[in-house]
């Protein structure tokens, strides 16, 4: 096994080793954190239910390891805007820069550099920048989130199970197939149903829906109205996911007439898992993916540990399984 791809239990295992190694490496009152000043980058907008859950982890992180400071950057999923932030936060020097990969590891690759032979550690987290991964990863470049492509298939099984999908049936798969490595998500999700005989439509989420997807909702109305025998639609966008339920009562479909899969546990989503327009949603551990990463700085910056990776696309929530997780999604922890 390579020492930046260690599995849940050993990351875990080493957070618990950091705490140890503080009562002999420094001084027995002296938090592992204290000196480290993050700048991470969140993703959507504060407080967003596809961002609060991260938010929350970091937030925890930051404060059982005594993290001096800990910066959160939201860029409204623009990834002209997370690179704009990169450089904010090489500019402020700090001991490590929690980046995301939607941008690429072409358009990240000399800013991380740059970084790193400053002595600023760079780590990543929801997509994976795989070729900066495997140069820096000793340095500290580790990652927490989905198996992208596996995440997708992941939703699209599940889909087809929930739905009783059949080879012909017409479905659509709205995302970002554009984006790098961050669209092998909706790529997984779109490639299964064509393995399993579906007509899949691959549509483009543009940036403004990115960053709104409220702005799509009478786009896909339309198109919903416009295709009559549409069976299925499917996204790896968490804001796309909530806004599903309101472009289907809109377009006059009723609870499950057209399968729907997506991602993430937004309120809009569990109130569509609730009524039924929601089939299955992937459960990507949001809390995971702002906890890890702060680990992860304070694992490098005090005590040089390599990178490590971590998947958190566990599983998926259907309308039989949400009503557990309701009082922990409204902690911002699930």
């Amino acid at each position: 096994m390579s020492r930046s791809k260690l599995p849940l239990s050993k990351l875990f295992m080493a957070g618990v080793a950091t705490l140890a190694l503080a009562g002999t490496a420094q001084a027995a009152d002296e938090a592992p954190g204290k000196g480290v000043t993050i700048y991470m980058q969140m993703g959507g907008n504060a407080g967003d239910g596809a961002t609060l859950a991260r938010q929350t982890g970091a937030s925890a992180a930051a404060k059982a390891l005594g993290v001096d400071q800990l910066n959160a950057q939201f860029s409204a999923w623009a990834p002209e805007t997370m690179i704009s932030q990169f450089k904010e936060a090489l500019a402020a020097r700090p001991s490590c820069i929690v980046i995301m990969g939607h941008p690429g590891a072409d358009a990240f690759a000399d800013l991380v550099k740059q970084a790193v032979d400053q002595g600023i550690v760079v780590t990543d987290g929801n997509s994976p920048l795989t070729s900066l991964q495997q140069t820096y990863g000793p340095k500290g470049f580790g990652y927490a989130g989905v198996e992208l492509y596996q995440g997708g298939v992941l939703t699209a099984e599940n889909m087809i199970s929930a739905g009783g999908l059949k080879s012909g049936d017409e479905a659509m798969v709205y995302g970002v197939f554009s984006q790098a490595e961050r669209g092998q998500s909706e790529k997984g999700l779109a490639d299964t149903l064509e393995k399993a005989g579906l007509k899949v439509d691959r549509l483009e989420i543009t940036q403004e829906a990115n960053s709104d997807p409220s702005l799509a909702v009478p786009v896909l109305a339309a198109y919903v109205q416009s295709h009559p025998n549409l069976k299925a639609i499917g996204t790896q966008h968490g804001g796309v996911t909530g806004i599903l339920q309101d472009v289907l009562k809109k377009a006059g479909k009723k609870p499950g007439e057209v399968t729907v899969g997506g991602i993430d546990l937004a309120p809009a989503t569990i109130d569509g898992l609730k009524s039924g327009y929601v089939s299955v949603t992937l459960d990507q551990l949001l809390y995971l993916q702002g906890f890890v990463p702060v680990l992860q700085c304070v694992l490098t910056a005090k005590y040089k540990m390599p990178g490590l990776s971590l998947n958190t696309g566990a599983g998926v929530v259907t309308p039989k399984t949400i009503e557990p997780l309701i009082p922990l999604i409204d902690a911002g922890i699930r």
